[in-house]
Formats: C-alpha cells, sequence, structure tokens
C-alpha cells in the first residue's frame, strides 16, 4: 500500500562540533565585554565570589521566548481535485516551511511497444533540460533562483518529475514543473549527449551484480509487458531520437494518467495554479495497463571472476491485493540479511533471519538479502546471494595457513559451494514456510515495517511521491493507520501459509559471475517440491 515508503534515511554530521567552535570574528565591544568578565570567570575557578556571573536561571533582558510546542499536533488533511480532463491534483499540508510537488505519470516501460524500447530511460535523463519556453541555461538559473532541487525517476510502471523549494515560491515550481513535462523541447545535441550517457550507463551495470540480476529475473520470470527492459536495450540506442520521444509522450502523457501530487501547499492555492496550466490537456480514455504473465524462468551468464552471484525469485501478488502484498513486506523484512561487512554500522541488520543463518554461520557468503520488487497485479519475491567462488579459495590457500583455511571454510573448499549456498537460500524459502518462525522474529519485523513506514513519510518528498503513486494505483490515497492495522493483525500462519503458496509457483532464477558450478533449473526447483 504504501509502495514508495522504503527504507531511505538522512544524517545530521558535525552539528556539535561546529556548535563548540569559537568565533573567528568578533566586534571590539564583544572583546572589550570579554575582557571584563574574565576577572570573574577565573575568579569563579578558583573558588572566588563574583557579581559578574549572572545565574541562568534568570530570564535574559529584550529576549522573548518562542511559545511552547501544544501537546497535540491536528494530523494534516489531504485533500484530492479531479479536473475535467481526469487529471488528479492532490495535497496536504505540513508545518515544514518548504513544499514538494510532483507530476506522476501513470508510464513505464512496461508501455514500450518494441519500437519504443528505451523511451522511459532516455526521458528520465531528458528530464528538465530545454523546453520550447526555456533553454536549458535559463531552466537550472530560474530553479538556482529559488533554491530548487528537481529530479525523475523511471520505473515499470510510473514516472515521477519532481521540484523541491521554499512554499513562497509555489507558483514558480509548479510552472518550472508543468512546462518541463508539457513542452520539451527535445534539441538534437541535447538527446545525442544524454543517449552518450545512457551508453555508458548500461556498461556500468555489469559492474553492479545485483542490480543487473534483479533486471534479468523480470525478463526472465514474465512473458509480456513486465519482461521489457528498464534500461535501453544498446541496439535501440541508434534508433531513439526526439522524434520517437515526442510520439511516445503524446500517446502515454494524457490527463487522465497524470497526478500532481504535493507536500506542504494549501490546496487552493496549488488549484489556483495547477489547473490553468493543465486544463487543455485532451481527455483521452485511459487504456487498460499491458499484459504480463508469470511463466518462471532461467537466466545465467558466466563471466568468470571472483565470485557467483545468484537469485532465486517467485511471483507475490501485487499491490491491489493488499492484505498479501504487505505480508510480502513484512517477510521482506523478517528475512533480512545484509552483506558479511555492514557498512551501516556495528550490527545492522544483524537480528534478521538471514544474517542469522547463513552470514554468521558460513563466512564464504558474501552477501544474503531478501528483495521484493511489486507492481499493481502481481510482483517477484525472492532471495539475492554472493559466494565466494574457486578464484578467491585459491587467494585464501596461498595466504594463509592450510589448517586455518580448513576452519575458515568449513569444508567447502570447492567450487561447488555456489551450489551450496544455493541450497541455503531455498532451505530457508523452506524453513519459513514450514512454520520455524517464531513470535519474537514476527513482532521484530512488524515494528521493523511500522517503524520504516511512519519515519520516512515524515519526509515531505516521499509524502508527495507516495500521494502521487497512490492516485495512480488505487484512485484515492489510503490512510496510513490501515496499512498499520494491517501489520498488526498479521499471524505466524499468515507468514508461513503466505511462503507456501509463493514456493509452489515456478521459480526464477538469475546467475551471473562464476556460474559453472550453479546447479541446474530443475535441481534447485525441485528443493522446493
Amino acid at each position: 500500500m504504501y509502495r514508495t515508503a522504503a527504507s531511505r534515511a538522512m544524517a545530521l554530521k558535525g552539528s556539535l562540533s561546529r556548535s563548540l567552535r569559537p568565533a573567528r570574528y568578533a566586534s571590539s565591544s564583544a572583546v572589550a565585554t570579554s575582557s571584563s568578565s574574565s576577572s570573574g570567570f577565573l575568579g569563579w575557578l578558583a573558588d572566588k565570589s563574583s557579581s559578574s556571573l549572572t545565574s541562568l536561571d534568570m530570564p535574559l533582558q529584550g529576549v522573548s521566548l518562542p511559545p511552547p510546542l501544544p501537546d497535540h499536533v491536528e494530523p494534516s488533511k489531504f485533500k484530492i481535485t479531479t479536473l475535467p480532463n481526469g487529471l488528479k491534483i492532490a495535497s496536504e499540508m505540513s508545518p515544514n516551511p518548504a513544499a514538494s510537488i510532483g507530476l506522476y505519470v501513470d508510464c513505464g516501460s512496461i508501455y514500450e511497444a518494441p519500437y519504443f524500447h528505451g523511451a522511459t530511460h532516455l526521458l528520465e535523463r531528458m528530464a528538465f533540460k530545454s523546453t520550447l519556453n526555456r533553454s536549458h541555461l535559463r531552466l537550472v538559473r530560474e530553479i538556482e533562483a529559488i533554491g530548487g532541487n528537481t529530479s525523475a525517476s523511471a520505473s515499470r510502471e510510473q514516472m515521477s518529475y519532481t521540484i523541491d523549494a521554499l512554499k513562497t515560491y509555489v507558483p514558480e515550481m509548479v510552472e518550472v514543473l508543468i512546462d518541463s513535462v508539457r513542452n520539451p523541447a527535445f534539441l538534437d545535441w541535447e538527446v545525442n549527449e544524454e543517449l552518450r550517457k545512457m551508453k555508458v550507463e548500461i556498461a556500468e551495470l555489469a559492474k553492479n551484480p545485483m542490480g543487473f540480476l534483479m533486471e534479468a529475473v523480470h525478463s526472465a520470470g514474465y512473458s509480456g509487458a513486465l519482461a521489457n527492459p528498464l534500461y535501453a536495450p544498446e541496439s535501440a540506442l541508434d534508433r531513439l531520437n526526439g522524434e520517437l520521444l515526442e510520439e511516445f509522450m503524446a500517446e502515454n502523457f494524457t490527463a487522465a494518467r497524470m497526478v500532481v501530487a504535493a507536500s506542504g501547499v494549501e490546496h487552493e492555492e496549488l488549484l489556483k495554479v495547477v489547473e490553468p496550466l493543465t486544463s487543455d490537456l485532451p481527455n483521452v480514455t485511459r487504456q487498460p495497463e499491458p499484459k504480463s504473465q508469470y511463466v518462471g524462468g532461467d537466466f545465467r551468464q558466466h563471466i568468470g571472476g571472483e565470485a557467483t552471484h545468484f537469485a532465486l525469485a517467485f511471483e507475490v501478488p501485487g499491490w491491489n491485493n493488499e492484505k498479501e502484498a504487505v505480508v510480502a513486506t513484512v517477510l521482506q523484512m523478517l528475512m533480512g540479511g545484509g552483506g558479511s561487512f555492514s557498512a551501516g554500522g556495528p550490527g545492522k541488520g544483524m537480528h534478521s533471519w538471514l544474517y542469522l543463518r547463513i552470514l554468521n554461520e558460513y563466512q564464504q557468503v558474501q552477501s544474503c538479502s531478501a528483495f521484493s520488487s511489486i507492481f499493481n497485479n502481481t510482483g517477484l519475491f525472492g532471495i539475492y546471494g554472493c559466494s565466494v567462488s574457486s578464484a578467491i579459495l585459491t587467494l585464501l590457500t596461498m595466504a594463509f595457513p592450510i589448517d586455518w583455511l580448513d576452519v575458515y571454510l568449513k569444508g567447502y573448499q570447492s567450487p561447488e559451494f555456489a551450489a551450496k549456498a544455493i541450497e541455503l537460500a531455498a532451505k530457508e524459502l523452506k524453513d519459513v514456510a514450514g512454520g520455524k518462525v517464531n513470535q519474537k522474529h514476527l513482532d521484530r519485523a512488524k515494528a521493523a515495517t511500522k517503524s520504516a513506514v511512519l519515519m520516512n513519510l515524515e519526509s515531505r518528498m516521499i509524502a508527495a511521491e507516495d500521494i502521487g503513486r497512490q492516485l495512480l494505483t488505487y484512485g484515492e490515497r489510503k490512510p496510513v493507520e490501515q496499512f498499520l492495522k494491517t501489520v498488526d493483525q498479521l499471524t505466524l500462519k499468515d507468514i508461513s501459509d503466505f511462503t507456501s503458496k509463493i514456493i509452489s509457483k515456478p521459480l526464477t532464477m538469475g546467475s551471473f559471475g562464476d556460474v559453472l558450478a550453479v546447479p541446474s533449473y530443475d535441481s534447485v526447483s525441485s528443493k522446493f517440491c
């Protein structure tokens, strides 16, 4: 339900050290005051009384205290308006002095016919470039003038364009945002520059094994629209151009498939600015979502190297099945996992199921974590892992005494440990389905899920995104209390039944790196029978 409330965090660093640094400059009066009071301070250190010291309990002259915060703050009210052409405008207020505004479009890579493959990837990179009304330089200058920040993203089902600035600049924010989405110029030199960057980005994907495998399991697991690549195929780069993007946008960027969502903006003010800029969008009947069918499958790519990366995945229901989508979310939090080295600080993730039962027990496994990719009507849930290959074992044999190495490897000293790692991942899914999770594990996962959602919804940017994506998915924004209630009501039986149900479906399997020792698809599938 709360599909955008993922784990995001921000850290404030150095505030304490900054507050303790002495001022480098001072006025003459300040220096004089400091000198005259120094004897009092030294006298206090020597236990001598001094009348120059003022009690901290006494109020300062000419300084008025701010009013105290109220004991209870009313939640912000959510409002939505649908224009005659079908475009939705939604907002909620917040006490924050800044505002986040986004334009969300029900258009992603699933809407790409073969001729359009890669269009949404290129549209993401062409966001906030030159428009018919502004050059790119002018657009950048205007955003800088209001202290704004822009971003764009494309997924398989939706696209988003967002801008963030002080709420006093709402009219300017909306005008820049809508002009960038509605009137892109698609200048040849800008398009060609982004195509060159895309080519580098696609080449870099192979250096990110987990990202590469997430793409691969979608292509292998689905037949139809969800098998379309999220990244532009390299073969499509020579075909993509400005004219093709204009054709794709004319077909998919229609009013009924758009939502303007804002956090920190009065609804009447937002409506007053947005309506004149969008009321002329064509009122086109919304087309049904392209069909996708889960079929399962196997992908493997051998490039050698020092590790074997693998993913085991199964189909889960989509966001339109709220209860089971929430179960999948809690199950992912319960299984958790991570890397053998925690970059997020000591102990991060060490309480989770996969960390306790795989990463703590088998040092050959460099990483092991649960993942999910949930769409409107379907989704994937699985385990990603990375194990040491024969090349690493050879280096360890050369670097360390054999007796130490025997203990370290616990009897798995061959490249076939990739097969063992896959067997371990399969076993953990089977154990969860078999009811081996206890109430302590479930309570921790439920608390972590609720905490992640509530903390991230405190961000106005995530709140605006949540509004936009829920309206595209459900046509409404469901209250967060409903999500929390569903989480609280989950039982151990819900977890085991759900896991049993998904592992009874066809397996989707992917492997990358040193895959020579990866077992056959049928061999791995048989472990779930």
